[in-house]
This record gives structure tokens, C-alpha cells and sequence, in this order.
């Protein structure tokens, strides 16, 4: 069965992943670039003002401190991974330190050092490796791979070349990345006749005047295609008004991972990608029929992954688990204690339409909107707001809360969601914010709550107004009738 994981890939790589069982490894980690990423939620109905929202999917930095201290040292005693690392991995780790000190890139080096070896235990034999990176530290990168994987494993150094990006007045223009495509040994798969590409009609033209330097007819050329090389052209950055662009910054195009898929893989192969982040991997693996792995440390991910499969209608199609997320309310209980904002992505993403704040502090009581379409006022987005709770006390005084911030938001509903069950007077403290007229005939609760335990049930009790998208179906089935929208 496919297998999608939330948690630390790390951690994950060592517990549920047995060693030589994966035919294809694709990774593309966090570059160590110093930025920080946003990913954009933009409604259906691009003109209802006020409804768009923004979170961090990541922070982009790395820093010195206790962590990569206990994963450096780890590296060097061989007490980290499964698999203590070759004497050359710790020699080179070593190098690094010295070279570098107590800097960001050795931050980001020692994380990726562990997760190297552990992807280099779990492939198999007949296995291959892309690490996807770009000129901040692909140098560096390429010293480790040929540590782990061995130098006389290396096939190609790949140049994404594409035509978008900056024209900077003061340095070259920044236009390619780089992709480490390594095997595991010198048996390894690859298939040339899968990725082909055409050539130029320069090129079949001379061939059909039959130019010395050619043995067969352009149209045999035309037929056969050509080594694309390792230099990848005509494969550009998704841009926010493509088909496939699902507002994740980092999002890589599915062309991308095609030929990578295609190139080393057989239908049926496992594929495995360790910083998964909005799933094009494995929404392309899955179209390619192979069975695939994918882990992402941020449960915001497993989420759109989700909807990413509802979105291309083959949900149903796919056949796949998520591990590390809360299935009952003692495994939420725990996420609550071990990571807060996590646990806030995940309980946000129980309530449909609902989209987590893009702050971890100073949110002024916000964790979360829904943003919705009210038929009776059509130019303007409605607008809910979610305040998570993940404590063991629970209070009236967060009901009040709540209703102020409502106010001052100017927001038609608020959402309180608690880890434990409300008290008597929390509901009757709800009850008294009184409701929204939705459409002009529904009354909702301008103030509900929900438990954790309410989260594992289906429906949610809860009363919500329509979500963008089905107020647009709505749009179109009533227009004729009801004259709402233009």
C-alpha cells in the first residue's frame, strides 16, 4: 500500500522503512537559501474581496545550535542512524566543521548528512538517487553524496535550465538548478527509450539532405528522438495562473518528475520521497503506476497532498494510508504537547474550508479562517475565524475571547476548538453571541465549539455557511432563477 507519513522523515526513515526495499529516490529539501516561504490560499471566486490569506509552510533557515550539535555528534559516533557511516562520511563531516565552524550551512549539512545515509540503506542494489538543489550548496551536497553513495556511483550532474527568474542589473541572471542523480552500484536502472525528446527541425532537415554526418533519414530521427542530456530544457517553474500551480512556493512541475520517473523506475517500483511537501512526487508516481512513500514534516502538507487527490478526481483511485496523523483523541492529545502548531494545522484542517494562519506568535487570537461566499452579498467574501486551544484548562473566558475578536475582526462567525470538551457555561457563553443570517433565511451560531473528540466524527456538529466553492455551484444552478450574480 502507497504510505504517506507525517513527522520527522528522520525518525520515520528508521522506524518503518526496512533496507533495500526502495527502487527510486527523488528529494528536494529545503535549499539553504536564507528565505522565508509563503504559500498563497486564494478563493474560487477571485473577485470577492478579503479573502485571501497566507501562511508559512516553512522557514528556509538553519541555524547552530543544540540540535544539529546532537546530530553532528551522532554522525561521528555512528549512534544516529541504523547504519554507522563510512569512515570517509565522518572524515568529510569532520572537514566540513573545521572548514566552515558553527555556521548555518553546517546546520544544513548535518541534517541532510543523516537522512543521506538512511536513503542510502533503504534503497535497493538496483536503486537510484536525485537530489534536487540549487548553487548555494549543491558543491557541498555533491561531496556528500560521493561519501555516502561512493564516488564511482555518480552518474550525472543535471542542470535544470529554464527561461523565468530575475535579470539583476549587478550579477548574472539565476536561471537553473542543479539535480545529483546517483546510483547504489553499477547495476542500476535506466531507460533512455522512455525519455526521449525530439530533435530540432534543423536537425531532421539536414539529415534528410543527407549530410555525411548523418546514417539515417530525418524521419528516422523524428521517429527514434534523442538522449535529452544533462542539460533540461523546456521544462519551466510553475507561475500562478498554471493548471498545475497549487500555490506551494517550491512546487517543482510534474514534466520534472516524469522523466525522472520514467528514466529510472519500472511500473510497479516503489518510489520514495523523503520531503515530500505538496506531493508532486507522488501524484505522479501515482499516474505512472508505481507505488510510492512520501514524508513530510509538516502536517499543512499531508493536507494538501490530500486535496490534491480530491482535486484530480482520483481519490477514490488511490490507494494509500497516512501514518502519524491523530486518529483518536489520545494521539491528538500527544501532537498537542509535542508541537502546538502542528497541532493546530492538523485540528484546522478537520473543519472544511478552513485555512491555519500564517503566524506562530502575535495572531491576536487567530489561528485560522474560513473564508465563504454569502448568495445575498455576493461582492464581498464572509469570513469565519478559528481559535485552537490546546490546553488542559478550559474556560468561559475563552468564549469572550473569542466573540471580541469576532467583533473586532468584523467576521460574520467564530470557531472555538478545544482539546478537551467545553464546560456548561462555555455553551452557554456561546450561545449568547446570538447568529448569522446566512443567505437571508439560515440562522447559524455566530459562536460554536467544537472538541477534539468532535473532530473524529462525520458530519462535524457543527452549522457552516456554504464554502466558496459550493456557493459558486450554487451561483450557476440558481443564476437564472434568482438574478444573485452578474
Amino acid at each position: 500500500m502507497n504510505e504517506l507519513y507525517f513527522g520527522d522523515n528522520l525518525d520515520i526513515l528508521k522506524a518503518h522503512i526496512d533496507k533495500n526495499t526502495i527502487d527510486l529516490i527523488y528529494l528536494d529539501p529545503p535549499f539553504n537559501s536564507g528565505r522565508n516561504y509563503n504559500i498563497l490560499f486564494r478563493p474560487e471566486r477571485e473577485t470577492v474581496k478579503g479573502a485571501t490569506s497566507q501562511i508559512q509552510t516553512f522557514k528556509d533557515t538553519w541555524h547552530w545550535g543544540e540540535e544539529a550539535e546532537k546530530e553532528y555528534a551522532g554522525i561521528i559516533d555512528g549512534s544516529i542512524n541504523k547504519v554507522r557511516p563510512s569512515q570517509p562520511m565522518i572524515d568529510l563531516i569532520q572537514s566540513f566543521r573545521s572548514y566552515l565552524g558553527e555556521c548555518s550551512m553546517m546546520a544544513y549539512l548535518v541534517m541532510i548528512s543523516t537522512r543521506l545515509i538512511e536513503l542510502h540503506r533503504v534503497l535497493k542494489e538496483t536503486g537510484s538517487i536525485y537530489l534536487h538543489c540549487d548553487p548555494t550548496a549543491s558543491h557541498y551536497l555533491k561531496l556528500l553524496m560521493d561519501a555516502v553513495f561512493g564516488i564511482k556511483n555518480f552518474r550525472n550532474e543535471i542542470v535544470w535550465h529554464f527561461i523565468m527568474g530575475a535579470s539583476p542589473k549587478n550579477y548574472f541572471g539565476k536561471k537553473h538548478q542543479i539535480i545529483l542523480f546517483y546510483s547504489k552500484s553499477e547495476e542500476y536502472k535506466f531507460y533512455l527509450d522512455h525519455i526521449r525528446v525530439p530533435y530540432s527541425p534543423e536537425t531532421i532537415a539536414r539529415a534528410n539532405r543527407g549530410l555525411p554526418r548523418y546514417s539515417v533519414t530525418g524521419s528516422e530521427l523524428e521517429k527514434r528522438g534523442k538522449n535529452p542530456g544533462d542539460v533540461w530544457l523546456g521544462i519551466n517553474p510553475l507561475q500562478g495562473n498554471g493548471i498545475e500551480y497549487l500555490g506551494y512556493p517550491t512546487q517543482k512541475p510534474e514534466a520534472l518528475l516524469e522523466r525522472i520517473i520514467k528514466a529510472s523506475s519500472n511500473e510497479g517500483d516503489m518510489v520514495l520521497d523523503p520531503f515530500c511537501g505538496c506531493g508532486t512526487t507522488v501524484a505522479v508516481s501515482q499516474k505512472l503506476n508505481r507505488k510510492w512513500i512520501g514524508i513530510d514534516i509538516t502536517y499543512l502538507s499531508i493536507d494538501i497532498i490530500k486535496k490534491r487527490f480530491e482535486k484530480s478526481g482520483i481519490k477514490e483511485k488511490v490507494n494509500f494510508v497516512i501514518e502519524g496523523d491523530p486518529k483518536d483523541y489520545y494521539s491528538a492529545k500527544r501532537l498537542a504537547g509535542l508541537d502546538p502548531f502542528q497541532f493546530q494545522f492538523w485540528a484546522i484542517s478537520k473543519i472544511p474550508g478552513a485555512i491555519p494562519n500564517e503566524k506562530k506568535t502575535g495572531d491576536k487570537g487567530i489561528d485560522g479562517f474560513i473564508n465563504f461566499v454569502d448568495p445575498s452579498k455576493p461582492t464581498k467574501a464572509g469570513k469565519g475565524i478559528i481559535s485552537v486551544k490546546g490546553t488542559q484548562t478550559v474556560n468561559p473566558v475563552m468564549v469572550r475571547e473569542l466573540k471580541g475578536t469576532v467583533e473586532r475582526e468584523k467576521a460574520e462567525i467564530g470557531i472555538l476548538l478545544l482539546l478537551k470538551k467545553p464546560t456548561q457555561g462555555m455553551k452557554t457563553e456561546a450561545i449568547s453571541g446570538g447568529y448569522y443570517n446566512f443567505m437571508g433565511t439560515k440562522q447559524i451560531p455566530k459562536i460554536q465549539i467544537l472538541s477534539v473528540e468532535d473532530l473524529f466524527k462525520h458530519p462535524l456538529p457543527i452549522e457552516l455557511p456554504h464554502s466558496t466553492y459550493e456557493a459558486i455551484n450554487a451561483q450557476r444552478i440558481n443564476k437564472e432563477n434568482k438574478g444573485l450574480f452578474d
